[in-house]
């Protein structure tokens, strides 16, 4: 049986490894022991190990025929050391090139793009690295571009917005009634389900095209606070108020910023042509719903 290495064991991976488990043995590198039991519930075998320290990777070192690499970047610096430190120890096979993987997936970040007007933007659209959250972002898919093709491996890349499920909503921030801005001054922001995400990584390991990106994304066309305004109402909560943009840029805090003022509408035909994934949730409105009626 082939054999899989999951890199960054969070909410997505989890949800992968159910969907891997038939054509693969599945291995997942972990740095806290406390996962390792839901780990092992669930099908997969727990690796202790710490992107952050190389030398306590030597055990993955030409274990898998596949690599799904979820785990993002350090919060701070320009550059994905991370990465870096996984390609390097991927790379430790001596000579046996048998024993490299020949398919790896990055989960990266539609961030890259940018602030785009609102504009859509498909994969060919040309990367805007506004903030040290997207550099590095963009440093990790050059690193993994340049590894695969001198190591002829064949690697795709899923850009990612914001992930959400039953339990991946912002009802805190609409609990604190932390502003949104005007609706004619609103950013578009998009979604995908993590159920969705999990189905479209390992359709990426099956039909991903060698140093292709994709843009993983659901089909909504929502603008920010028409996303807390939706889930406001389905939990029965006030809707968030309403803010000029000028007044946001005083009041909100940079972190929020950030996100707020980038805006753009991704395109997903490339995603739903190569990939052939058919999506559970088409929207956020479709999840919303089966709320509703459950």
């Amino acid at each position: 049986m082939k054999r899989i290495l999951i890199v960054g064991s969070g909410d997505v991976a989890l949800r992968s490894i159910p969907l891997l488990k038939k054509g693969y043995k599945v291995f997942a590198l972990v740095r806290n022991s406390a996962n390792c039991s839901r780990l092992r519930e669930i099908g997969a075998v727990p690796i202790m190990g710490d992107l952050d320290d190389r030398s306590s990777l030597v055990r993955i070192a030409g274990l898998a025929d596949s690599v799904l690499h979820f785990a993002p970047p350090p919060n701070a610096g320009m550059h994905d050391t991370r990465t870096r430190n996984l390609l390097s120890i991927l790379s430790h096979v001596r000579g046996n090139r048998k024993k490299l993987p020949g398919r790896l997936v990055y989960i990266s970040t539609s961030g890259v793009y940018g602030d785009c007007g609102g504009a859509w933007v498909s994969e060919t659209h040309p990367l805007n690295l506004t903030s040290s959250r997207s550099l590095r972002r963009a440093d990790a898919e050059m690193q993994i571009r340049n590894w695969a093709k001198r190591n002829r491996i064949h690697a795709s890349i899923l850009r990612v917005p914001g992930i959400y499920a039953t339990g991946r909503l912002p009802l805190d921030r609409i609990r604190q009634g932390t502003p949104g801005i005007n609706a004619c001054e609103d950013s578009y922001t998009n979604h995908i389900h993590a159920d969705d995400l999990a189905r479209i990584s390992v359709a990426a390991l099956q039909r991903g095209k060698a140093c292709r990106a994709y843009n993983a994304s659901d089909d909504s066309q929502l603008k920010m606070g028409e996303y807390f305004d939706l889930v406001a109402d389905v939990y029965s909560l006030p809707r968030v108020p309403r803010i000029s943009r000028a007044e946001a840029q005083r009041v909100l805090p940079e972190s929020l910023l950030s996100f707020m003022n980038e805006s753009r509408r991704l395109t997903n035909q490339r995603m739903k042509r190569e990939l052939k994934v058919r999506l559970l949730y088409p929207t956020v409105m479709d999840m919303l719903a089966s709320m509703e009626h459950s």
